[in-house]
């Protein structure tokens, strides 16, 4: 799930981000609102954790612009504002949960967990493509009676190619999805990604699942349904 998190504390952001990073989410951590702002116009993204007091623009104005602009990802407000009213207040902003600071990580990775359920792209706890299983929680792939542990990144690519079944995906795409917005991938970094991931599709008797459709991208897919 990629996740824009915007908190002015550069020590939680960088806590906040690294536990949710672990547990396979693809997070991009900025500390203040102009630059949320920006990302918000340019980006996609599944779930907003936004900090209420930001510099230059707040995070329940950024909240309402995006309700404004018809996005409908969940949206999680982060404040040491704990009173009635404040909480009214962000969730007439758009906000769809609330939680006050200080935060407890295994809490906030449980809202996050709830609140992807809420996203448009929800398919379930277990993500499955004909007998092929991820298990976002474990960061487990599954086929059959076999099974395999992915690392962080692995398990983000075959997150990004179930989602988007049988699709060709380029590498700009796959760049753009897993890869957060103020980093730039070496030139190679997708063609060994792909490299491992085939390698782990290997241990569950799938690695003819993941197609090289040369000159345009990948594609996620099991042979026998491209002949149907």
């Amino acid at each position: 799930m990629k996740i824009l998190f915007v908190e002015d504390d550069l020590i939680q952001l960088e806590a906040l981000s690294a536990a949710m990073t672990k547990v396979g989410h693809i997070v991009d951590a900025v500390s203040d609102g102009e630059t949320a702002g920006w990302l918000l116009r340019e980006q996609e993204y599944d779930l907003l954790i936004l900090d209420w007091m930001l510099p230059k623009v707040s995070g329940v104005h950024l909240c309402q612009q995006y309700r404004q602009a018809g996005k409908t990802a969940p949206v999680l407000f982060l404040t040491a504002k704990d009173a009635i009213l404040d909480k009214v207040t962000g969730l007439d902003a758009g906000a769809d949960d609330y939680l006050v600071k200080p935060v407890n990580v295994t809490e906030l990775l449980a809202r996050v967990r709830a609140l992807a359920r809420r996203s448009p792209l929800w398919q379930g706890d277990i993500l499955q493509l004909e007998d092929l299983e991820l298990h976002p929680n474990l960061l487990i792939l599954k086929r059959q009676e076999k099974s395999i542990q992915l690392s962080t990144r692995e398990f983000q690519l075959m997150e990004y190619l179930m989602r988007h079944p049988r699709q060709i995906l380029t590498r700009d795409q796959i760049e753009q999805a897993l890869w957060e917005w103020n980093i730039q991938p070496e030139s190679k970094a997708v063609t060994i990604l792909v490299h491992r991931l085939r390698q782990r599709l290997q241990s569950v008797d799938a690695e003819d699942w993941l197609q090289t459709v040369y000159g345009m991208g990948y594609r996620l897919a099991s042979p026998d349904s491209l002949l149907a």
